[in-house]
């Protein structure tokens, strides 16, 4: 299949620029959350050494980095096990990593690009916690996460959706796009596929399968609707 030439054992084979064909520029998977991640420990590492020149750097040695420091590098790190997971297990999938989204500083993670149509990968890493979708009796469905509220992130990856339909309204129309959210190490129901706003809900193993699934696109036409996205949508 198309997509087996980005493979070559794990993280590498999805984010490598030589194993992209027809010039594709697929991205790197957790490459902005990266960058965050490295700007902010620098500036803490400077700060540290201006405010104490003779003991800053033993004191950057004991002290641990700052929650929205840690936040980036986990962030980072659950885009690259989402990369390594489906480059090993979508045979047939084309996926675009960490897209700059114009006039924002937010980027899209993954938009994966299969027989089925497109779907558009929010990867998040909450380890050992508890994700749920609530559905009151009244009122809107919210997502849960540990008992807190947290469907903010569903607002935003429906602006995401929202953006990619767009684009594909006008250079490919009549393909499907649809949000799905990936959980790395959440605790997720065993049984059934948890959905808020027609978003699935789900963990790698189950976000493989759903994008595994049989379509009308061949080869082919992946291939252009994956190019014509590359370009709409750089890599961040």
């Amino acid at each position: 299949m198309l997509a087996r030439r980005l493979r070559d054992g794990g993280r590498r084979a999805a984010n490598r620029e030589d194993a992209q064909p027809e010039g594709i520029e697929f991205g790197v998977a957790g490459a902005s959350a990266r960058r965050e991640e490295a700007r902010r420990r620098a500036n803490r590492e400077r700060r540290t050494r201006e405010k104490h020149p003779i003991i800053g750097g033993a004191l950057l040695a004991v002290r641990d980095a700052p929650a929205h420091e840690r936040v980036w590098g986990t962030g980072g790190s659950g885009e690259e096990a989402t990369a390594t997971y489906l480059a090993e297990h979508c045979s047939s999938a084309l996926i675009l990593h960490d897209r700059r989204i114009p006039g924002s500083r937010a980027n899209i993670d993954h938009i994966a690009v299969v027989p089925s149509g497109v779907y558009v990968i929010d990867s998040k890493r909450y380890k050992n916690r508890k994700v749920r979708v609530a559905t009151p009796l009244i009122g809107s469905a919210r997502l849960m996460i540990d008992g807190r509220d947290h469907s903010k992130l569903v607002d935003g990856l429906g602006r995401q959706v929202d953006l990619v339909s767009k684009i594909l309204a006008r250079v490919e129309p009549g393909v499907p796009v649809r949000g799905v959210f990936c959980f790395i190490d959440g605790d997720l129901p065993l049984i059934g596929t948890p959905r808020i706003r027609h978003m699935a809900v789900l963990n790698r193993r189950r976000l493989a399968k759903h994008i595994s699934r049989a379509g009308p696109l061949a080869d082919d036409r992946i291939r252009a609707i994956a190019l014509k996205l590359a370009r709409e949508l750089p890599a961040a």
